[in-house]
């Protein structure tokens, strides 16, 4: 199971350190408002899929960052994730090219490859709150 702060989930944006940072600041200042996971991950973990509506917390080493509200979840084959989505990521990707040569390769290096055929989930989010204000 994903650790739970004050009664809702994590929202753990990439790997501890520079990149979460990087991630978390992305979202806090409204440029990222999509995030991509793999689907193998939550069957791992025992997870359900988040759900419209549902307020997840930010976090950044445990730490509460801000709190964010799902606007959209779709799980999609790793060849048909769209462009618009990969934009939403926010993570200066210029193709969905781009974007999928990004992301296999920081999967790649957590040891799962992924494949055309590999699903992903898409979580589209708006920023709610920011930190300490879990119960807003």
């Amino acid at each position: 199971m994903w650790p739970r702060i004050g009664g809702l989930r994590a929202l753990a944006l990439g790997t501890p350190g520079e990149l979460r940072t990087r991630l978390n600041t992305l979202v806090l200042s409204g440029v990222k408002t999509a995030t991509a996971g793999l689907l193998q991950e939550y069957d791992d973990e025992n997870e359900e899929l988040e759900y419209v509506g549902e307020r997840l917390v930010l976090v950044d080493d445990d730490a509460l960052v801000g709190v964010v509200e799902v606007t959209g979840v779709e799980v999609v084959r790793f060849a048909d994730v769209p462009w618009d989505f990969a934009r939403a990521e926010g993570e200066g990707d210029r193709s969905i090219e781009e974007w999928r040569e990004g992301h296999g390769a920081y999967w790649a290096r957590q040891g799962i490859p992924v494949t055309n055929d590999t699903r992903i989930v898409c979580l589209r989010f708006r920023l709610v709150s920011t930190e300490g204000s879990v119960g807003t």
